[in-house]
Order: structure tokens, then sequence, then C-alpha cells
């Protein structure tokens, strides 16, 4: 065993991602926010609405002219006018009196409640006849409903979804403080990896990891800049690496970071200025030849080279460093979706090591049923089929079939 051979728990690599400092920030045109993390807190410059607005088509009325009003007593206002669509009304309401408005429409001085349509009858132009009685506040939204000034609305790392930017939108924000996107190189190693438009030999495999993480940091909020195939060669290795760190804040290098005699990726990586080994292997599988390396110009990680274990790393160890770099907790599986299950069949495993297992799933009985999906990590079918992955915890032997577990659902 190699002397710089660290091998750590997954709990520990969360720990160490939770101790990075966010990227910095920039200034971003609201139509290009989308799926970035806050800078800072969001909070409302003014009063949202800012009016009292009304939320259904009808007449602004005082509530306390439709007290006792009903189908069978019905009451009785003079209709003074109608509320212009965006533009603050005219005129102001006295006792007795009601004016036309429409959704959204700013209710006028001295009216506290609107009366749905459906509930008058319009018996003249002047003259409005109230099926109903309403309280102070029915059918409006009030100046602060939405949001007060001062109060905070969205917290620092926020990603920003459609209604996050609506709520930007609706506050004037045409421009927004977001941290930096993580740039990340990507680079597949092995001299039988081939590209994808080869026409492979016996021995020869086509580049798939390139691919399914450039499409996981896309999901993780990254750029991803694939930096071409590289042979097992310590020169090869090293000029990728070095072109990444010129680029990219964390380079990725699937293959070659398990012990054996070819694989030189650990030694390339500790051969860069500042080189620091913070882990050396994981006590988890799928996934445990994980390498990562804090360089001076940034991070280097070595993944598995076989694509099950690559992506179920990718998403456990490599996620949550990219979610701490984007300003929020270092927390794996992030855009995972949680479903309880029942378990199908047995799960053996051995104690020592979290380990992540594919599993389908299939509805029975007003229940989930998780079917384990067994199968090397070099297999991609046990990938396609699965709809997610079921942990078995470290000190644990296994999980019985009728067990009840959660199952980390593959974001679509």
């Amino acid at each position: 065993m190699k002397a710089f051979f660290k091998v750590r728990d997954v709990a520990m690599v969360h720990a160490l991602a939770q101790e990075l400092e966010p990227l910095p920030a920039e200034e971003v045109p609201l139509p290009q926010a989308l799926g970035r993390s806050l800078a800072r807190p969001l909070a409302a410059p003014a009063d949202l609405p800012g009016f009292t607005r009304a939320t259904m088509d009808g007449y602004a009325v005082r509530a306390r002219d439709t007290f006792g009003a009903g189908e069978i007593s019905p009451g009785y206002l003079h209709i003074v006018g109608e509320v212009r669509m965006g533009q603050a009304p005219e005129f102001s309401l006295e006792p007795g009196q009601c004016a036309r408005i429409g959704t959204g429409g700013m209710l006028p001085p001295g009216s506290d409640a609107v009366v749905m349509v459906e509930h008058t009858r319009r018996l003249d132009d002047t003259s409005l006849e109230v099926a109903t009685s309403v309280a102070p506040g029915a059918n409006t939204l009030g100046p602060t409903d939405d949001a007060a000034r001062g109060q905070e609305l969205l917290p620092r790392g926020q990603r920003l979804r459609p209604q996050d930017l609506g709520l930007l939108a609706a506050l004037g924000q045409e421009k927004v403080v977001v941290l930096r996107r993580p740039r990340v190189g990507i680079v597949s190693t092995g001299d039988e990896v081939v590209p994808v438009s080869a026409a492979t030999s016996p021995g020869q495999v086509r580049d798939v990891n390139t691919y399914t993480l450039a499409a996981q940091i896309s999901q993780a909020g990254g750029e991803p800049l694939p930096l071409g195939l590289v042979p097992d060669q310590a020169n090869a290795i090293r000029e990728a690496a070095d072109r990444s760190l010129e680029n990219c804040d964390l380079t990725l290098l699937s293959g070659g970071s398990s012990v054996g005699t070819r694989d030189f990726t650990s030694e390339v990586f500790l051969s860069f200025p500042g080189a620091e080994l913070l882990v050396h292997g994981v006590a988890v599988s799928p996934g445990k030849p994980f390498l990562w390396v804090r360089a001076q110009a940034g991070h280097l990680i070595g993944l598995p080279g076989q694509v099950a274990s690559c992506l179920v790393a990718f998403y456990l160890l490599v996620e949550p460093i990219l979610e701490r770099l984007q300003g929020r907790p270092a927390l794996p599986f992030a855009r995972f979706a949680r479903l309880p299950a029942v378990l199908a069949r047995n799960i053996p495993s051995a104690p020592g090591r979290e380990e992540y297992l594919r599993v389908s799933l299939d509805q029975q009985n007003g229940r989930w049923l998780a079917q384990p999906l067994f199968g090397k990590s070099g297999l991609l079918t046990t990938l396609i089929q699965g709809q997610g992955l079921v942990r078995v915890p470290k000190d644990c032997e296994g999980l019985d079939a009728g067990e009840a577990v959660e199952v980390l659902l593959f974001p679509s």
C-alpha cells in the first residue's frame, strides 16, 4: 500500500467539502439568472404589491355597506365609477357607494373589499344589487401581503427557480448578484478508451464518462469543460491537468485513481505547487477509488473509471463540493427526490463501508417496491433500468426483503 493512501468515510469527505469558500460573485441580467445561486440574501426594496388591489372581477365596496346582504334580502349600492387598470383611481367611495373593478385594479380610497361580480346584479347605470356580504379585505391583496420593505425573501445560496425570477421581476430587479458558476474540467483516461465516433476494436470501449460527467456538472449548476481523452501516461495526465487548472476551479479525471501499477493520477496531482492530499479512497461502494488533492491553483479529483462507480461517486462526493462552491451546504444528492418504498428482496452487504445499490420501482397494492439491480460497476444497463439508489449503512450486514427504505430518485 502506498504511503500517501488516505481512506476516508463519506461523512469526512462531506466535512472537508463544507470547509471550502464559495466562489466570487458576479452580476448577471435577470434572464440569465435561472439556476444561479444568490450571492447575498434578497430583501424587498419596497412593499409588494405596494397598494391594495383586487383579486377578483367585481365591485369595490365598503364592507360595512354589505353587512346583512344575501340572496333573500339583497343590499343596494350606488355605482359612482370604474377603476381603470394600471391607474390610481381619481375618486373615493362614500357610504353606500361602489365602483366597478377588474382583477389587479387598485381599490379606490374609502373601499376595503371587493364583491365578486357573480354575486351582484346591475339594475341600471348607477344601481347595483348585492346578494352577499363581505368582510374587510375580502378578494383583495394588501400593500404588504406579498412582501414588506426590508423583509428577507430569498436566502444567500438560493438556487434561483422560475418563480424566484418572477419575484425579482416584480421587485424591479433587472440584474441579480449571483455566485460565479464552478468551472469543471473533464479528462477521461485509459489506453482502452476511444472517442464516441470511433469504430471499436477488441479490448476498446467508447468514452462514456466525459458525457455523463458533463451532464451531471450542468445539472449541478457548473460549467463543464471537456478536455479530451488521455492515455495512461504520467506526462499526458499532467499536461491535461495543467490545462484544466489554468481555466477551471475543479478538475475531474476519470480512471487512474486506484492503487495499481499503471495508475499515475495521485503522483501527478501531488506534483503541482501547494498540493495537499485530502482523500485517497472512500469507504463506499461503488466509488471507493476516489482521489481529492487540493493544489494552489485549484482542486483535482480522481474518479473511478467504471461508469456506474463514476456516476454514483459524482453524486455522492463531487456534488457536495459543487454545492459548497455555490454557497450552499455540502450535501450529496442535492437534486434527488426521496421516495419511501419496501425492498422486494434481500440486499447483502459487507460491514465497514456504505453501499449504494441501483433499484427499479414497481407499485403494488398502493406501495412502491424497490427491486435491487445487482450488477458490476461497468454495466450501463443497471443505470438505465434503475430509477434510483438505496443506501446501505456502513455498519450494516445488509437489508432484508420487506424492509422500509428511502429511494434516492435519479434526477430527470
